[in-house]
Parts: C-alpha cells; structure tokens; sequence
C-alpha cells in the first residue's frame, strides 16, 4: 500500500466511526450534535473529493515505455512486444496480439483479479480485447517470484493510429478515490505507446 491508498483507508476508517457517533447521538435524540458530526463528515469527504479531482486534472499523464513494468502491489505487468495478425478481410479490422510479462514480486502465489487491459487510438477510440482470442489472461494466478506471459488480442480498425495499451481495473472499485491513481475519477490513464 501506498501513502495515497492508506489515507484512503484512515478516511474510510474515520467515516465510520464518524457515522457510528452520529447514528448515536441521533439515537440519544442529540440533534445538533449529530448535525454537528454530519457537517464535519460531509466537509472532510468535500476537500478530499477536491484535492482528487484537482489532482486527476493537473497531474500529467504517465507513458511508459515497452518494457518498462507498471505495478499494482506485488504484481507487475510489463509491456514486451506487439505482433500485428491479419484478421479477416470481410471484417476492415486489424488484429494486434500484445504481449505482457505478468511478474508476481510477492512471497505468495497473487492475482490481479479486476485487472484489464484496452486500446486506445489518437481520435479517443476504444479497442477492448477480443475474446475467445487470447490464451493466458491478465488474471492468472502467479506463483511468487515467477514471471508468466499473455498475450491478449485486439481487433482494431485499419484506420486506428498511434494506439496505446492502458491498464485499469474499472471504475467501480476503490482505486477510483485513491489521489494520483491511474484509475482515479477524472485521472489520465497510464499508458503504454505501441508504435503501431
């Protein structure tokens, strides 16, 4: 965990507590007490929302380059190469087969269980991966120390250029009120340049 990930957690921490000591007074029939104990929970997660968002709008987009490892935790994942594959003709997409070292750095067999990947083109077009294509999934448990490979398949437009990889595990986990997060509300995603 991170600096950013535990002030998550002490926030969430404190809000509950927080709401336990509302729910109290409220219980005690000590109306402005609890008033007084909501305003400060609601202010609190206000200026934290606010630093998140002016955060994720100033801070400049991360690239990384092939090779270079991005990691979540104990689990990395490194960009190696990318091998374009012809798709078919009736189709007008390309296929782009991406490969990644999945490496876990723990003592543990681990998995990045929300982890995905997508492509995106330089007009803002999303390419998710194709399924049924690919072979090992960014989800796979890795034995501690080890280094495993997938290799997921993108069916793009012929048009697409400048296309770069991004990882993310969605919008609906806790990583989207982590300040600085990749994945964080409003942020600009990490990215990986395929040269494509």
């Amino acid at each position: 965990m991170n600096l950013h990930e535990l002030l998550l957690l002490g926030l969430a921490g404190w809000t509950a507590i927080g709401l336990i000591g509302t729910i109290v007074s409220f219980a005690r029939r000590e109306r402005a007490k609890a008033l007084y104990g909501l305003k400060w929970l609601v202010a609190i997660w206000v200026v934290y929302l606010a630093v998140l968002l002016g955060v994720s709008h100033w801070q400049k987009q991360r690239v990384v380059a092939i090779g270079q490892p991005q990691c979540f935790d104990e689990m990395c994942f490194t960009v190696t190469g990318v091998t374009g594959m012809t798709g078919l003709p009736q189709d007008q997409r390309h296929l782009l087969r991406v490969s990644i070292e999945i490496t876990n750095r723990g003592h543990k067999p681990e998995s990045e269980a929300l982890i995905q990947a997508y492509l995106i083109d330089s007009e803002g077009r999303l390419w998710g991966e194709s399924p049924g294509l690919s072979g090992v999934r960014l989800t796979v448990k890795v034995p501690p120390g080890q280094t495993v490979v997938s290799e997921p398949v993108f069916a793009v437009s012929e048009d697409a250029t400048g296309l770069k990889l991004v990882f993310t595990h969605g919008h609906w986990q806790p990583g989207a009120l982590v300040i600085g997060d990749s994945d964080s509300l409003m942020h600009k995603r990490t990215v990986v340049p395929l040269n494509q």
